[in-house]
């Protein structure tokens, strides 16, 4: 597993932004994936993830209902839809993957797989 993360920027709060998040290894559909978020002077948080299949997604309270998970396997890419963004979404988002569950995920310590993190800035 080889992740890359992409897809950050500047918005103002209210706007969107979609990551993604693209393997360029082989087994990308056995492993569930992840969005982490880490802002300055904060622990790393779990954002949301995806089961291997796709068909579960989790999600911390901060996020659901503004964040959106879903992946395409054939093109081993995971995308983070993002929306109704606010000021303290502000960090650096990196995506990861392991063999765990959508749930499991957010509790897995430590995780196998990460990628480079992108970083996104939503403005007041």
């Amino acid at each position: 597993v080889q992740l890359q993360a992409s897809g950050g920027g500047m918005v103002q709060a209210g706007g969107s932004l979609r990551l993604s998040c693209v393997d360029s290894g082989r087994t990308f559909s056995s492993y569930c994936i992840g969005w982490f978020r880490q802002a300055p002077g904060k622990e790393r948080e779990f954002v949301a993830a995806i089961s291997w299949s796709g068909q579960y997604a989790y999600y911390p309270d901060s996020v659901k209902g503004r964040f959106t998970i879903s992946r395409d396997n054939a093109k081993k890419t995971v995308a983070l839809q993002m929306n109704s963004l606010k000021p303290e979404d502000t960090a650096v988002y990196y995506c990861a993957a392991d063999r765990t569950s959508a749930q499991g995920m957010s509790l897995k310590s430590p995780i196998s797989y990460w990628g480079q993190g992108t970083l996104v800035t939503v403005s007041s």
